[in-house]
């Protein structure tokens, strides 16, 4: 035990063992949707070649992929930040990707985009990167991907949904149509306000406590009304129901681990491939950076300055998720935003990281673990983070408008464009105009010139792809 507890420093972080533990349960519950989400995007047939991701393949790889990464980063920079599938990079690969791509070529451009993320984090480049942001900006992505995580609770619950309208475009309930209509979201009501009173209660585990109660609540509610999955019945669970029903062992299919090729740029030429590399490195390398961000200040790990420690091999192994990731058909592996449910419930070192691993891959060989906990109950707990993060834009002055306006704007773009990247590059971008234009030119960084530089050739992507014919 004290060699646990120096390798992974839990003493010196004001932790215990037990935190680790339960802080690594509670990360694992918020993050068990993707092994059922990301199957259902990347599921399907290129229309390329024809190749299909089965269900089963994809959520088997998307555990495994998951576990390897999440241990490998708790190991290494002994930080309680648990990796899985990008939802913004597979949603890319499954949208854009394999339009013109098949699904081996598509997942070889993945691997090539973490081979680049790896070379730009061992040469130091994403270090300077990291360093060259100011501190008010840092703190707008803590508090944007707060507001992210609780936008995400709230539509994942069924809370806030689309109106299919464009005025407004949201609204309270399923279909937006202005009232709470289904038992779910009810549910989820629910968990949240009893964990809410008991996190601010301050009860050790409130946020583990309120989500055992919520679960327990939405099997003994499945088991009594069969509500079944929204898919199959109007007003039922989001995504798969709450019940103990079933084999509760399988053998997973592997089988699409290594299918990967890199043919895409023999087939269809350089430019489009450099294009789509572009532009997942991009999403990648600054998704990534804005949680570490985040996570770090919420965990009460990051300086003065807004680093935390193994900074450097943190951005390294990040990049490796997405090689990982690629090589095994699950699309680029990242940090999760998620992670800070665990941080919320004390976490504060990899040994929380090695917890969430070890149950991912439990949920490669246990169906119920990955379905037992309802999308509704988890939101509960990205609300009550969300909440948690979104407090740290206490720290900033915004009184100069100057400040202001770019801080403003990284925190609203997150969760409305849905991205990470994205408020990150429209807050680079308003803060070297708005701080140039206030006179304090010589404050920014050379390099966060170059950075919203980028952004702006990110953003007009759409438009280049169409000047050169793609």
């Amino acid at each position: 035990m004290n060699r646990l507890d120096r390798f992974f420093e839990i003493s010196a972080r004001g932790s215990t063992v037990a935190t680790e533990l339960r802080g690594g349960v509670v990360t694992f519950i918020a993050m068990a949707y993707i092994i059922v989400l990301n199957p259902n995007i990347l599921g399907g047939t290129d229309d390329v070649a024809g190749n299909s991701l089965e269900f089963e393949q994809v959520s088997a790889v998307t555990a495994l992929a998951a576990g390897v990464m999440t241990i490998l980063f708790g190991v290494v920079a002994r930080l309680p930040f648990a990796f899985a599938a990008g939802l913004g990079i597979n949603s890319f690969v499954a949208t854009t990707l394999v339009g013109s791509l098949t699904w081996p070529e598509a997942m070889g451009l993945v691997v090539i985009n973490g081979l680049i993320i790896v070379v730009l984090a061992a040469t130091g480049l994403r270090r300077m990167v990291f360093d060259a942001v100011p501190m008010p900006l840092k703190l707008a992505i803590t508090s944007g991907i707060g507001l992210f995580i609780l936008f995400i609770g709230l539509v994942d619950a069924g809370f806030i949904a689309s109106t299919g309208e464009a005025s407004p475009p949201v609204g309270l309930g399923s279909h937006g149509i202005g009232s709470i209509s289904t038992v779910p979201t009810v549910v989820f009501v629910v968990t949240l306000l009893l964990t809410g009173v008991l996190v601010a209660r301050r009860v050790p585990g409130g946020i583990l406590i309120g989500l055992v109660a919520g679960t327990v609540a939405a099997v003994v509610i499945e088991a009594i009304w069969h509500l079944g999955s929204a898919a199959q019945h109007p007003g039922g669970w989001s995504l798969s129901a709450p019940t103990l029903e079933g084999a509760p062992f399988a053998l997973p299919d592997l089988s699409l681990v290594g299918a990967v090729s890199l043919d895409s740029f023999g087939r269809i030429g350089m430019i489009a491939p450099v294009m789509f590399v572009f532009t997942l490195v991009f999403a990648n390398f600054f998704d990534a950076m804005g949680t570490f961000t985040g996570l770090s200040r919420e965990a009460g790990l990051a300086d003065e300055k807004g680093t935390f420690p193994r900074l450097r091999s943190a951005l390294i192994v990040e990049g490796t998720g997405a090689v990982v990731g690629g090589a095994a058909s699950a699309s680029s592996n990242t940090v999760f935003a998620e992670s800070g449910a665990g941080i919320g419930e004390g976490a504060r070192t990899g040994l929380a990281n090695v917890v969430t691993g070890v149950l991912f891959f439990a949920a490669m060989f246990v169906s119920p673990v990955a379905s037992i906990v309802p999308t509704e109950v988890a939101a509960a707990a990205l609300v009550v983070v969300g909440v948690m993060m979104v407090s740290h834009l206490r720290d900033v002055d915004l009184s100069e408008f100057s400040v202001a306006l770019p801080v403003v704007l990284t925190v609203a773009t997150m969760p409305f464009s849905y991205s990470i990247a994205n408020g990150i590059g429209v807050g680079f971008i308003a803060w070297v105009v708005l701080r140039s234009a206030a006179g304090k030119v010589r404050e920014i960084s050379p390099l966060l010139w170059v950075v919203a530089a980028g952004f702006l050739l990110y953003f007009a992507r759409g438009w280049i792809e169409s000047l050169i014919g793609m």
